[in-house]
């Protein structure tokens, strides 16, 4: 068996005890090619981000860069520009050959939530070699927000692969010919491009800008908050914006994509040399998204955009991204947006669930 691991193949790890929990792992953790990841009862303020390093645990490291412990059992604020490492309710006994990569859920990325996985002896971020058995971390940071979290939240996610499933450029082609995966012209090299639309509608909104001084945001508060108090609306008549150093921004992909049942997808990191810009913190696209059988009619990606060193000049259709397309090894037996909870199906521009909406 090869390629991304779909539900069916998560639960039957789960039972050989390849994927545990404390407690217990729930149903609604598994989604069709990825399982939810709980965040466990502390956190561990520290003075940097780290990896652990080879050979090294994450245990050590914390004991080099803990600046206090706090208590989540009855919900804590992580602040706005500190460093976090919570230890996660589960954890791997993986078998040989069976590899995993780890990204935000797409809310946590439409918060400027910086969430990643790390693990023993890790050396990279999100990824976890082929075979490991050990506890699970993530390291969170606040960006623009301070947030209220509680054990057993779901910030982040885990894919598991058999062997190398990623499809070439012309296997991706004929896919295309196959299946349409955006509308439009596809651009495919080294993986799907996508561009952003910043083309005025009747209001000439593009966009949202966070803003810089904010209350905090309970995460298990759905719909709650106006997104007035926390965003700031981005309009152009002229088809650009000027992305300001340090500022995060939520735009939209101009294409509309489409995730076929037998595929998964995921947003590779956009090339620095392109642009002062980094796209997409969150970014898993799960079989079935934008799919037609499951409810959609190809869904727009919404970028998550935060400009670094100089002032950039981002205009309308510009490349932005790309998107890796990797074979599923089974199909899912249950798809994005049909007989589950997905809060983005057929959207467009779209802040994340917890503000309200219209």
């Amino acid at each position: 068996m090869t390629g991304i691991l779909p539900s069916q193949h998560l639960k039957r790890m789960i039972a050989a005890g390849e994927v545990t929990g404390t407690p217990e792992i729930i149903p609604e953790q598994i989604q069709p090619a990825s399982l939810d990841l709980r965040l466990g009862n502390v956190a561990w303020r520290v003075r940097a981000s780290f990896l652990s390093g080879k050979g090294r645990s994450v245990a050590d490291r914390l004991a080099e860069f803990e600046m206090h412990k706090v208590d989540l059992s009855d919900g804590a604020v992580l602040e706005k520009g500190c460093v976090y490492v919570v230890p996660l309710m589960e954890s791997l006994a993986l078998p040989e050959g069976t590899a995993g990569m780890a990204n935000a859920k797409s809310s946590t990325g439409r918060l400027d939530l910086l969430t990643r996985l790390i693990t023993d002896g890790g050396t990279e971020f999100d990824r976890i070699p082929a075979g490991y058995t050990g506890p699970l971390y993530a390291e969170i940071c606040p960006r623009s927000f301070s947030v209220l979290v509680r054990p057993g939240m779901r910030l982040n996610q885990i894919r598991f692969r058999a062997g190398q499933a990623a499809l070439s450029d012309d296997a991706l082609r004929a896919l295309h010919a196959e299946t349409p995966l955006v509308s439009g012209r596809a651009v495919i090299e080294q993986g799907l491009g996508f561009s952003v639309d910043l083309s005025p509608g009747p209001d000439r909104l593009v966009g949202y800008r966070a803003k810089p001084h904010t209350g905090v945001i309970d995460l298990d508060r759905i719909g709650q908050y106006d997104p007035r108090e926390f965003w700031e609306t981005v309009r152009t008549e002229d088809r650009q914006i000027i992305l300001d150093p340090g500022a995060f921004y939520i735009l939209v992909s101009r294409e509309a994509v489409t995730i076929p049942p037998d595929y998964a997808a995921e947003m590779a990191p956009y090339l620095a040399m392109v642009g002062e810009f980094r796209v997409h913190y969150a970014g898993f696209f799960d079989p079935g998204f934008g799919y037609a059988g499951a409810g959609g009619s190809g869904s727009r990606g919404v970028l998550e955009v935060r400009c670094h060193e100089a002032p950039f000049v981002l205009e309308d259709g510009q490349v932005v991204g790309r998107l890796v397309f990797e074979k599923m090894a089974e199909r899912p037996e249950t798809l994005y947006g049909q007989e589950i909870a997905s809060n983005y199906q057929g959207q467009g521009l779209k802040l994340s669930k917890h503000f309200r909406s219209g």
